[in-house]
Parts: structure tokens; C-alpha cells; sequence
């Protein structure tokens, strides 16, 4: 059970408000840090941007409260923002490894002798 965000009167509609308002908290941190890996991600450590990834949802939350709506809808047209360009970026990167192998000269797999004797 979650419990009440301080300030609140603790009842069960003020628990469930807050729970959602903390749920969504988390969610917007958690999108600003993956829009910032997106931005700098030349930068960052592979450690962060694999724990960026193992995001769980709350669980037991419900459904989101009216009074949150736009927030949530907000959050969510971030997150498929982030989504999109993540995707973007991948086709990048592979393009760009595409690019970067046709440019390393050709070796031939020809057997090279060498007189030791000489």
C-alpha cells in the first residue's frame, strides 16, 4: 500500500491522488534523463543508458485520476518522442558503421611470402 503524499488528509482519494502525482514524478525524471542521453549520447557511459533501460512501471496504481490527464498525455507524447528519435538515432549509427566499414581499404586475402633467407 503507498503511502499518503505529506499534506495530505489521508484518505483513500488523497492516497490515490498522490500515489499518481509520485507515479508521474518519477516518469517525468526518468523521460528527462533518457531526452538528455538522447542529446549527449556521444557522452554517455554505457552503464547509464543501460540503466535508463530496465524502467518498470508502478504497479497497483489504478487508473489515472481526470485532474491528471494532461499531464499524463504530456508525459506519454514525450516518451514517444524519445522513442522515435532512439529510433532515429539507430539508423544513424548503423548508417554511419555502414559508411565507416566502406571506407577501410580493401585487404586482399592473398598469401604474402616473405624470404627469410634473403
Amino acid at each position: 500500500m503507498l503511502s499518503p503524499a505529506a499534506g495530505t488528509t489521508g484518505t483513500p482519494a488523497t492516497d490515490f491522488h498522490a500515489a499518481w502525482v509520485r507515479a508521474l514524478d518519477a516518469l517525468e525524471v526518468d523521460v528527462a534523463a533518457a531526452e538528455e542521453l538522447l542529446r549527449t549520447a556521444h557522452l554517455a557511459p554505457v552503464d547509464e543508458v543501460a540503466r535508463a533501460a530496465v524502467w518498470q512501471p508502478p504497479r497497483d496504481l489504478g487508473t489515472l485520476p481526470v485532474s491528471l490527464q494532461e499531464r499524463g498525455q504530456a508525459l506519454l507524447d514525450r516518451q514517444l518522442d524519445v522513442a522515435r528519435r532512439t529510433a532515429e538515432a539507430l539508423v544513424r549509427s548503423r548508417r554511419q558503421l555502414v559508411a565507416a566499414d566502406a571506407l577501410r581499404p580493401v585487404r586482399p586475402d592473398l598469401p604474402v611470402y616473405v624470404d627469410a633467407q634473403a
